[in-house]
């Protein structure tokens, strides 16, 4: 199992195609990979979240070599089915500081 103290070192070729794979993985449209690197980018940086992307496409090589499954994306809106909640009052107060008056109704659904 890979730890995470798994270090992989600065030159080696391995980080040079995990970031590779990382840059292709974040710009394709509507995928988990790509939702993950939108989000740690924003905090972490460009290049971290390179490196983060190809690890995690290195843990679900791992996974799936390991239990013989099929890769299933989770979606790109996956982050944000986790806490819905989260992100509503995350856009109110944004909406708020813009000078807007927002008021929520919840739709009935169909």
């Amino acid at each position: 199992m890979l730890s995470d103290s798994f270090l992989i070192s600065p030159g080696s070729k391995l980080k040079k195609t995990l970031a590779q794979a990382g840059w292709a993985a974040s710009h394709t449209k509507n995928s988990y990979l790509a939702s993950q690197y939108r989000r740690l980018a924003g905090r972490r940086g460009k290049k971290r979240a390179l490196i983060a992307v190809g690890h995690s496409i290195l843990v679900i090589f791992y996974h799936m070599v390991r239990t013989g499954s099929c890769y299933a994306d989770l979606g790109g809106d996956f982050f944000d089915r986790l806490e819905p909640q989260r992100l509503t009052r995350y856009y109110v107060k944004r909406l708020e500081r813009l000078g807007h008056k927002v008021t929520l109704e919840t739709s009935i659904a169909a």
